[in-house]
């Protein structure tokens, strides 16, 4: 079977009350729209078609790097009108999928248990029964429980609305049969559009059988429509992946305070503090302990390393048994070495710190390379910009480096070299010697304090 699948995704989005097109707004990182295809993606469709509104070329602009097929609803006439628009691109499909742009949450499970229960009838759809399904189409059924037609809420009477049945408007159909049902709508309703689930009604007619199955979760078929409602279903997707990652053995200090814009991986005995966020790819080894309120962007934190409250990690990695923080910055290219502490208020660029080397307060440490069992003291910088390009400062293994020490880079700090505090060291300093630069210490004896002059 060749599964031909249309995500509709031209939806004004009137009430975000923003420029940006609706499935572009981001959930937990990335446009809606994003999760939609990958879930299509997931399903192992023969081709997928996205139907975009008129002047959102920016929409397949910004999801350039998806295969799918891109056309445009050049007058909205409603989700039946969208449809016909790709049914040109899946013409040799078996069947069709529909899903939608402003969906974000349906899971490829739910979908594939759709397309199974559908597989024996020409049309299939995704129900849900909700406590609460104001605003929503309801299923109506006849006597023996076969579906008859959905009506949507606002062309509904009263005794249609009390059914708790609803639409979710997902969708599976023969191709061919949906392609008849779609030449047949009509736009004879209270919005004067051409609405996709009268072909259940068309089908009803044609007495063609229609499967049913429902969703398990409720997020799951939520569409998002305002800035609340999106709101709302980034916090039930924050609460999905928490409960994900405690099943796996994930300690939460607060699954409420938690949030993941990209991938999380973590080993066993992970514990992880409240607010903290992670974006793009990021692997936290086993034992590993992060602090509250810590930001960690594709980075790799190695097994039993510990990252301390309000600590920033971007395109890093520590080995195993590292300290980090608290308020430590691990820029792009920082790469510690095993048992290496990386104190309060410490920056790192695109250098590596080697195993057991403490950087513990108050430094800048950019394009270098420190050897292991280096003590950096605090307030220590490496000048590694001239104004025009950057230099490299290279410490080797077990150097000291004294507090408030300036490297002025291109330098070499030579194996054991002790740096005195206040030193500017331009120059190499070699290995297991004293090196400082420091004018002599001076007193005074005949100097006394000024004091104020009476007015």
């Amino acid at each position: 079977m060749k599964l031909g699948i249309a995500v509709l995704a031209a939806g004004q989005g009137t009430r975000m009350k923003s420029n940006l097109p609706k499935v572009l707004h981001r959930l937990a990182g990335r446009p809606l729209l994003s999760h939609v295809l990958a879930t299509a993606q997931e399903l192992g469709a023969t081709r997928i078609c996205v139907v975009q509104g008129p002047g959102d070329g920016q929409v397949s602009e910004a999801l350039a790097g998806i295969d799918c097929d891109w056309v445009t609803q050049l007058d909205r006439h409603g989700t039946g009108h969208a449809l016909i628009q790709a049914m040109p691109k899946l013409h040799d499909m078996d069947r069709v999928l529909v899903l939608y742009g402003d969906i974000p949450l349906i899971r490829a499970e739910t979908l594939r248990q759709l397309i199974a229960t559908a597989a024996p009838a020409p049309l299939g759809i995704l129900t849900a029964t909700l406590a609460n399904p104001a605003g929503y189409g309801r299923i109506v059924r006849g006597d023996t429980g076969q579906v008859r037609a959905i009506v949507e809420a606002r062309d509904a009477s009263a005794a249609e609305l009390a059914i708790p049945e609803i639409n979710t408007g997902f969708l599976v159909a023969d191709r061919t049969k949906l392609e008849n049902w779609l030449s047949r709508l009509t736009n004879n309703n209270a919005q004067g559009e051409y609405y996709l689930t009268d072909i259940v009604a068309l089908a009803a007619v044609d007495g063609q059988a229609i499967a049913t199955c429902q969703a398990d979760r409720e997020e799951e078929i939520l569409g998002i429509n305002d800035r609340l409602q999106l709101a709302d279903l980034e916090r039930r997707y924050q609460r999905r992946l928490a409960g994900d990652l405690m099943r796996e053995g994930v300690t939460l200090l607060d699954p409420h305070r938690f949030d993941v814009r990209g991938q999380l991986k973590a080993g066993r005995d992970v514990t992880i503090d409240i607010n903290c966020l992670f974006e793009g790819e990021v692997e936290l080894g086993d034992g590993v302990s992060i602090g509250p309120n810590c930001l960690l962007k594709n980075c790799t934190i190695g097994a039993n390393s510990r990252v301390l409250a309000n600590s920033v990690i971007e395109k890093a990695r520590t080995g195993q048994d590292t300290q980090i923080g608290p308020f430590a910055r691990l820029r792009p290219q920082a790469d510690i070495a095993d048992g290496a502490h990386i104190g309060n208020f410490v920056e790192i660029k695109k250098a590596t710190i080697g195993p057991g080397t403490k950087v513990s307060h108050l430094t800048y440490i950019g394009d270098a390379r420190i050897g292991g069992n280096v003590n950096i003291g605090a307030g220590t910088i490496t000048c590694n910009y001239d104004g025009v390009n950057k230099h490299l400062t290279q410490i080797g293994e077990g150097a000291f480096i004294g507090s408030n020490t300036a490297l002025v880079a291109p330098v070499n700090i030579g194996a054991g070299a002790t740096i005195g505090a206040g030193s500017v060291i331009g120059r190499d300093a070699p290995a297991d010697k004293l090196t400082l630069t420091r004018a002599p210490q001076k007193t005074i004896h005949h100097w006394t304090r000024p004091v104020k002059i009476p007015k």
